[in-house]
């Protein structure tokens, strides 16, 4: 997968259209959790926790097929290369400005 935790992605189609944020976490098959994005409601039951019971809100997984990573130095949304440096390391590539793009940038 192309898209790693701490990207920062832009939605390409669906309801969150044209949106940017930081991927949390990969959820399984082919998933990623967006911050700030695709939330849904999560209905508790009661607990000590939440003696009244609850509704919260919460970001629920996207597709990475609907996700366009965002390149750190042009700064647009960008499709990405792989390329293997003479170390050995593999490391992506911008397919707009070719610049190099660090491996879980924070």
């Amino acid at each position: 997968m192309r898209i790693r935790t701490h990207d920062t992605v832009r939605v390409i189609s669906g309801n969150e259209r044209g949106k940017t944020g930081k991927v949390l976490r990969l959820a399984e098959g082919d998933r990623a959790v967006v911050e700030g994005l695709n939330f849904v409601w999560k209905h508790m039951r009661r607990s000590q926790q939440h003696p009244h019971g609850a509704r919260i809100q919460k970001e629920a997984p996207i597709h990475v097929a609907k996700l366009m990573l965002v390149c750190s130095s042009c700064g647009k949304p960008t499709r990405i290369s792989t390329k293997r440096l003479d170390s050995g390391e593999k490391v992506r590539v911008c397919k707009k400005c070719k610049a190099t793009i660090a491996a879980g940038t924070v």
